[in-house]
């Protein structure tokens, strides 16, 4: 499952290839869609809940709340169920499903508050490879930084497309499109597949959400009490 932008998805599947999956958006609708999407998907599969062997979930960074729901949900469920979770960073989620471009791949999502949260990845033979941190900033900077370089560029999240007015000038750039706008769940069951058999796994509570700021709660409550 990824909840970590306004879309939530949540997908089942066996051997690394999804069987069954539900996207919905609904604004921050995040803890009245996930668990009855889980529940969906087990009836429509004929899926038990005890036949699930780990738990994969996007770690953001992304929207607050909507990042709490998922990883809270997941770790729930791993406890309950006794499997591993797998976290894998969001914007990881939508970089790997264009791993087979020849060109730089930014992953752009909106962070709101007119920022973006942000990665670097070069392709490699199997999936992508990340080149940079996981970070926070302008659509600005972002901009400034892709201008300055010569490589080409394809973009893929929904940063790019909720800031046109940013990125819409640079050139050598290019968006990936509509279906590669929010983290893909076909693409954290593969990867998580992957690391299951590796046994590359985490126990329940040593998962946490990718934060890159305070919530708006928090800036709040500080700037109501200085």
């Amino acid at each position: 499952m990824d909840s970590a932008t306004p879309r939530v998805s949540v997908a089942i599947g066996r051997d690394g290839a999804v069987v069954g999956e539900v996207k919905l958006v609904g604004g921050r609708r995040h803890a009245e869609q996930v668990a009855p999407a889980i529940r969906y998907l087990c009836d429509e599969l004929d899926v038990d809940l005890g036949h699930l062997t780990a738990i994969a979930v996007g770690l953001g960074p992304g929207l607050f709340t909507g990042l709490r729901v998922g990883v809270t949900t997941a770790k729930v469920m791993a406890q309950a169920l006794r499997v591993p979770v797998v976290g894998i960073p969001s914007l990881d989620l939508l970089a790997y499903p264009v791993r087979h471009t020849s060109r730089l791949v930014v992953a752009v999502l909106d962070a709101r508050r007119r920022e973006v949260f942000h990665a670097r990845y070069r392709t490699v033979q199997g999936g992508v490879q990340r080149v940079s941190d996981y970070e926070v900033g302008s659509p600005g900077d972002v901009v400034a930084e892709l201008d300055s370089g010569t490589e080409e560029v394809l973009l893929v999240g929904d940063g790019a497309l909720a800031y046109p007015e940013a990125f819409s000038r640079l050139e050598r750039v290019e968006h990936a499109g509509p279906a590669f706008t929010a983290p893909s769940a076909a693409a954290l069951i593969e990867l998580a597949t992957a690391r299951v058999e590796r046994e590359e796994f985490e126990a329940h509570w040593d998962v946490h959400p990718l934060y890159l700021r305070r919530s708006d709660a928090e800036i709040e409550w500080e700037r109501r009490a200085s």
